[in-house]
């Protein structure tokens, strides 16, 4: 089985690029959906130990967390020892189930992907990526965005050329969707018809 990673900076179209493997009944699985889930289950103890009030109504207050890591940054370290390692035993688990089913390919979208400097085992890294005036202009459509939070942010994950250098495939999310769908679904159909091996 084709294990892809699929990563780029925030507002480069990651999701749109994972629901474009999805519809062609390919396995996806989303990191940040696995902390969503997490966040309201087993993180929550944990997460509220190391930062206290973070969880009123035992689930994860992420303005609440947020507001926590801006005061003190070193805060991101702590936070990610405790929920990184439950996001990839849940990758491992997807991964597995998704080979023992019988997939030729299954996706994994992990945002900080190059800059956790975790191997999970990939054999390909998809990228997507975006002109920096339309990324920073969809950021900061987002709801509670601001132009110190975007900085932040920007400031924790690598540039998106670095990122690109380091791609197997590349996808530009400026591009129309209806070609961004083409794109993935030309990609899928070469590592179907194993004309990419892993």
């Amino acid at each position: 089985m084709w294990r892809i990673g699929l990563t780029g900076s925030i507002a480069t179209g990651k999701s749109t690029v994972l629901q474009a493997f999805a519809d062609l009944g390919v396995p996806v699985f989303s990191a940040d959906q696995a902390v969503a889930e997490l966040y309201a289950g087993e993180a929550v103890g944990p997460v509220e130990a190391a930062f206290p009030g973070t969880a009123p109504d035992g689930v994860i207050d992420k303005a609440a967390l947020s507001r926590a890591l801006t005061a003190d940054p070193a805060g991101f370290a702590r936070l990610e020892a405790i929920v990184h390692p439950l996001v990839r035993a849940r990758i491992a688990e997807f991964l597995d189930s998704a080979e023992r089913q019988g997939h030729a390919l299954a996706v994994v979208e992990v945002p900080l992907l190059f800059e956790s400097g975790f191997d999970y085992g990939f054999d390909a890294i998809a990228v997507t990526w975006v002109d920096d005036a339309i990324q920073r202009q969809r950021a900061l459509a987002r709801p509670a965005m601001s132009g110190e939070k975007l900085d932040t942010m920007l400031a924790r994950q690598l540039p998106q050329a670095d990122k690109k250098a380091r791609a197997s495939y590349l996808f530009d999310t400026g591009l129309p969707k209806a070609r961004i769908r083409e794109m993935v679904a030309a990609l899928v159909a070469r590592i179907r018809a194993k004309d990419v091996k892993p």
